[in-house]
């Protein structure tokens, strides 16, 4: 079994590059791995920052029920991946947002947007937006844990349709998810797609892209794809889609 991963907010600056130096991991990180994942002298971990640095560690000491003192090898970085692969995600009812967030982060999308479309149920407004988006950043951050991530997928702020189009015309290749046919869409799994730079691609609400926004979205650059023959739920759909891309990308190879 691989080691299990915890994140630090950052790493001191007298750690020995060669690695060596020792490193206690407190706080609720440091009392799940005693307390739920109950580590053991001689027991490795990987520390993280969430942001690409990380470090194997080797449990040397054990304190009371929240405290461990490791060993780390050398802070290494893993650089950003290319293409670089982004899903705006329409916002869903009840928990299907963090169900989306959760197996997209699992599969190795990169950022996530969080998209108010015009047919959306849900909106964020107030309080209950920023609770809604303090749970869709917690969730990326767990399910980068569990998945054994080092660079955990940005959570952005809740976007416009016109702030997601200015996101799309900068992309080196822009798509949104549209099931109907008549409209035009191409299968995603033929598309020409970029070795580098930046992919978006915008999955619409349960009662899909209105015309105006699929229009305001072509107008910036973006072209509408299908999946399959199947109509998928918007909580699943950005992570097939991602899971499609990142095999057809090179990134699964």
């Amino acid at each position: 079994m691989t080691a299990p991963v915890f994140v630090v907010e950052s790493f001191p600056s007298h750690l020995p590059a060669a690695g060596g130096g020792q490193y206690v991991l407190d706080g609720a990180e440091g009392r799940h791995a005693v307390s739920v994942k109950r580590l053991r002298v001689g027991e490795a971990v990987v520390l993280t920052d969430g942001a690409g640095r990380w470090a194997d560690g080797e449990v040397v000491g054990v304190e009371g029920k929240d405290q461990l003192t490791l060993r780390l090898g050398p802070v290494l970085e893993d650089p950003p991946a290319s293409p670089r692969i982004t899903v705006v995600q329409a916002l869903p009812k009840g928990d299907r947002g963090e169900l989306a967030v959760e197996t997209m982060t699992e599969t190795g999308v990169d950022a996530i947007v969080p998209w108010a479309a015009s047919r959306c149920i849900t909106q964020w407004r107030g309080d209950r937006g920023l609770k809604a988006l303090a749970k869709w950043r917690a969730t990326a951050r767990e399910a980068g844990k569990q998945s054994r991530r080092v660079r955990f997928p940005e959570v952005a702020d809740a976007a416009s349709s016109k702030q997601v189009a200015a996101l799309l015309a900068k992309a080196d290749f822009a798509a949104v998810l549209h099931e109907d046919r008549e409209y035009g869409s191409a299968a995603l799994a033929t598309a020409e797609l970029p070795s580098t730079g930046e992919i978006v691609l915008v999955v619409g609400p349960e009662g899909g892209v209105c015309a105006e926004e699929l229009a305001l979205f072509e107008e910036a650059g973006a072209k509408a794809y299908r999946l399959g023959a199947s109509v998928l739920r918007t909580s699943t759909a950005g992570t097939a889609a991602t899971a499609l891309l990142l095999g057809r990308t090179g990134r699964w190879s």
